[in-house]
């Protein structure tokens, strides 16, 4: 009897649009199964036009206000592929040990920096943000790829506008 084949998960990850939705990131995330919002999304629209590409998970950022922002959770968890993922906004207000709870990946937006890191064999992984810009940090979108537990990150970088 043949096996079934391991079928592979393409997840789109995003930060800190402060209610920006740039064409770049939308083309970014084309093809994705589900785009996961790291918070400070800044408006009911993000959503709305990220929900236009994939189903969307999202968290409240420290800068979402107002009724929409409160039906939103500080965190979420997901399975899929095999992977465990915590999706929360700020990776200080972490309030659990990942290793312990044994997390596959932490995705954290807040900082707007870009950044994968392993940390004790879990993946800490930042997509900085595609919203407005914010120093002469970069415009990023990720992407995560999930099959049979195991997690390959990447960080998209946005064409710059004119």
């Amino acid at each position: 009897m043949a096996r079934p084949r391991t079928r592979e998960h393409l997840l789109g990850v995003i930060s800190d649009t402060h209610g920006l939705v740039r064409p770049q990131a939308l083309t970014a995330l084309a093809g994705v199964e589900r785009i996961l919002h790291a918070g400070d999304i800044g408006s009911p629209d993000v959503l709305d036009a990220l929900r236009a590409v994939a189903p969307v998970v999202a968290v409240r950022g420290n800068n979402d206000r107002g009724a929409w922002a409160e039906r939103l959770p500080d965190t979420e968890h997901l399975a899929l592929g095999g992977a465990r993922i915590h999706l929360l906004h700020d990776l200080n207000q972490l309030a659990c040990d990942p290793v312990a709870e044994r997390f596959t990946v932490v995705i954290a937006g807040h900082t707007h920096r870009p950044r994968i890191d392993d940390r004790d064999g879990v993946l800490f992984f930042n997509p900085g943000s595609a919203g407005p810009r914010r120093f002469k940090l970069p415009l990023t979108v990720g992407r995560l790829r999930v099959m049979a537990g195991r997690v390959h990150a990447e960080i998209v970088q946005l064409e710059q506008d004119g």
